[in-house]
């Protein structure tokens, strides 16, 4: 079980209001001994006083959304902080009892070197962070870099600098003793948390590639479970009306869900297969999947997997399906073989 406070900035919320989620989660949930809830906060938007009331309330899990140490990418980004900022937020996490605190840093941004990219990553490492996830730039439609790039106001990523930014930083995370465990993330590999056995893996995020239910709550959240996809609506001022008016609504959608559609099998499985191949160590478990859908995945998807081993893509080891290491760049055009 995990808890996961996430989207826009939910380190804004008052320590007070954090609890009293917590609470309710408790009340309607129960929450296991070892339980992982995470924060998201941006470096500079929580002080020390804050951090300990929420690791006084429970929370064990801090993610900063670093993005990059220089200035100029920073401004790029749109940010209000400064790396001073993220160093600061580190260092008062550890005085607060923060043992478990990612780092996201972005790369494949416009004007970008390799250089600059290997710097970022220095910095952030210099950190001793538990765990670490790097994305690469997307543009999305709608967002003021899309339309910069648009009107040729800056240019396009380089989808080549981009991906030796991504082989730069997966050699120096494991020379620097960190697990690779799914595509964009890396958890340190001599990280023990707490008294449960747990590592640096984010167990949240787990839940999602596992291709395991969640549910989620609050305005703008998206939930998948008992076979149903949903996603709330975006208004917080909306979202609260429709859950005081509501009701007549069956698990998992709750009055303020603004859609929501039932997944078929095959999609289930296409998306077992897209989700568990982003776990490099951990794969697709054969029998978890047969157990799961009554069929093993060669009988699933006989076509997708001649292909892929054909071409070296996939490996078979002790009962589980892998991506070869090579295969890690052109991830997507074997997830595409799956929808």
């Amino acid at each position: 079980m995990s808890v996961f406070f996430g989207g826009g900035t939910p380190s804004l919320l008052s320590v007070d209001q954090v609890a009293q989620i917590l609470e309710a989660i408790r009340d309607g949930f129960g929450l296991l001994p070892g339980c992982e809830i995470t924060l998201e906060a941006n470096p500079g938007s929580v002080d020390l006083a804050r951090l300990k009331g929420f690791r006084r309330i429970g929370v064990n899990r801090l993610s900063l959304g670093v993005q990059s140490s220089h200035p100029g990418e920073l401004r790029l980004l749109e940010r209000g902080h400064t790396f001073p900022d993220v160093i600061h937020s580190v260092r008062a996490a550890r005085q607060a009892g923060f043992t478990n605190v990612n780092l996201d840093l972005i790369f494949g941004l416009p004007y970008q070197t390799l250089a600059a990219w290997k710097e970022s990553l220095s910095r952030a490492l210099s950190l001793a962070p538990a765990h670490v996830s790097l994305y690469a730039l997307s543009l999305e439609f709608g967002t003021p870099m899309h339309a910069w790039v648009g009107r040729g106001l800056i240019p396009e990523p380089d989808p080549d600098l981009a991906a030796d930014m991504y082989a730069l930083a997966a050699s120096t995370l494991d020379a620097g003793g960190f697990l690779h465990y799914e595509i964009s993330n890396w958890a340190a590999r001599s990280a023990s948390l707490d008294g449960h056995g747990s590592n640096a893996a984010c167990r949240h995020n787990l839940q999602y590639w596992r291709n395991q239910p969640y549910l989620g709550f609050g305005a703008g959240a998206h939930g998948c479970a008992a076979g149903v996809r949903y996603a709330n609506v975006r208004s917080p001022t909306g979202y609260i009306r429709r859950i005081e008016a509501g009701a007549g609504y069956a698990y998992p959608v709750s009055p303020a869900v603004a859609d929501q559609r039932a997944i078929p099998l095959p999609t289930e499985m296409n998306e077992m297969m897209m989700l568990g191949l982003r776990l490099l160590d951990e794969g697709v478990d054969e029998g978890a999947f047969r157990e799961r859908f009554g069929l093993g995945i060669e009988e699933a998807f006989p076509k997708p997997m001649k292909r892929l081993r054909e071409d070296g893509l996939v490996r078979w080891e002790g009962g589980r399906i892998r991506l070869t290491q090579s295969t890690i760049f052109i991830a997507n055009q074997v997830f595409c073989m799956f929808v």
